[in-house]
């Protein structure tokens, strides 16, 4: 009879699809841990528990029933070597302690992640060098498994009430902005420009009315500029909090209006590779509008985009957009989405991208540009995806 069959792994199985069940209903990472714990506990009569989550790359302990751990600290060997091979790891003798911990004969640790981006590490020790066989191991990686989804669905969570606050203190810096902006600012350059207006009608040096001239255009590209702004930070003010929307037809008319708008632009895309649901507002095609635009305006002759989509993560969502034209200095590739920033030979405002950066981050997500396999232009639009 195999293990799987045997009537015992059976009820243990089902107990742990409970625990399962509890797990998904936590509402922060400090309960699915504490439950965690308590499970390998109860079900496994092991009392040397430590979790470690995986954020951004580095390992961080979350939790422990050995006092000798500390929530914050680095993990063990054991744990490192866990996450980096991404299997599991069971270590006997001197190796499976901690310093000069001379009870421990055996440390299992177990790492568990969503697709390809590891989420956590279960390590368990025990005084028993025997103590980590197939009767242990397979239930902790179903244990293990469960941990990890129901962390990952809370950072989730998180990310997008993070992007909800971001919003809302978007919305007050914005309003800040177009009082000052419009009101006052405006109006000095309106005072400023009646005035060289009324200067120039009475000057008849030819040098002098040329440097009023200079004034009155001045005035007339810094209140344009001012107005556009303004127009841009209203656009954001008026933002509704992301919602669920279909990709697909999203990006299928986006693209159709920009490459019927520039006849130098071609699109590689086929739409059933953007069959997603992602969080987003009602300006997410003018993301696209913007970076597809880009490509058509910046590049001499023809160029080609290519669109494509990347899940990293069952939460996330990449929508790339790599073209063959000129590219963007490395040196630039920092900056490119700061508002006002643009290329050396752009005859454009810089505002388009850091409009594209602004918009993405109030959905919650993340926009960034890298050189394309075809020398061109690599940029990469991260979203929430439901």
């Amino acid at each position: 009879m195999g293990f799987e069959q045997r009537q015992d792994f059976a009820r243990q199985v089902a107990d742990l699809n409970k625990y399962g069940q509890a797990l998904n209903q936590c509402e922060s990472v400090d309960e699915v841990v504490s439950l965690t714990l308590e499970a390998v506990t109860i079900l496994f009569e092991l009392t040397d528990v430590t979790v470690v989550e995986v954020r951004d790359g580095d390992l961080h302990v979350v939790g422990s029933t050995n006092p000798e751990v500390s929530a914050g600290g680095a993990p063990g060997d054991v744990a490192r070597r866990a996450h980096e091979t991404g299997e599991t790891v069971t270590v006997t003798g001197e190796a499976a302690g901690i310093a000069d911990d001379a009870d421990t004969a055996a440390t299992l640790a177990v790492p568990e992640g969503i697709v390809d981006e590891p989420i956590c590490v279960l390590v368990v020790r025990s005084s028993s060098p025997d103590e980590f066989g197939d009767e242990v191991v397979r239930p902790m990686e179903i244990l293990a498994t469960h941990a990890a989804t129901a962390i990952s669905n809370i950072r989730s969570r998180e990310r997008l009430e993070r992007a909800r606050q971001d919003l809302e203190t978007r919305k007050e810096m914005i309003e800040m902005y177009d009082r000052l902006l419009r009101h006052d600012i405006g109006n000095d350059l309106q005072i400023i420009a009646g005035f060289a207006d009324a200067v120039a009608e009475k000057v008849e040096d030819e040098q002098a009315g040329e440097y009023v001239s200079k004034i009155e255009r001045a005035a007339s590209n810094s209140a344009d500029l001012i107005e556009r702004v303004g127009d841009l930070m209203s656009t954001l003010e008026a933002q509704r909090e992301p919602e669920p929307r279909d990709l697909r037809p999203l990006l299928e008319a986006t693209v159709d209006d920009v490459t019927d708008q520039y006849e130098s632009l071609s699109a590689e895309f086929d739409p059933d590779d953007f069959d997603y649901r992602v969080y987003a507002g009602d300006l997410l095609d003018s993301v696209f509008t913007n970076v597809l635009t880009n490509a058509a305006v910046h590049n001499e002759g023809d160029v080609t985009v290519d669109l494509y989509a990347e899940a990293p993560a069952p939460d996330r969502l990449v929508v790339g957009m790599a073209d063959d034209g000129v590219g963007i200095d490395p040196d630039l590739r920092g900056e490119i989405f700061e508002m006002g920033v643009k290329g050396p030979d752009s005859e454009g405002t810089g505002f388009g991208l850091g409009f594209v950066r602004a918009l993405t981050e109030s959905y919650g997500g993340t926009v960034a540009v890298r050189g394309s396999d075809a020398g061109g232009a690599d940029f990469r639009v991260t979203l929430e995806r439901v």
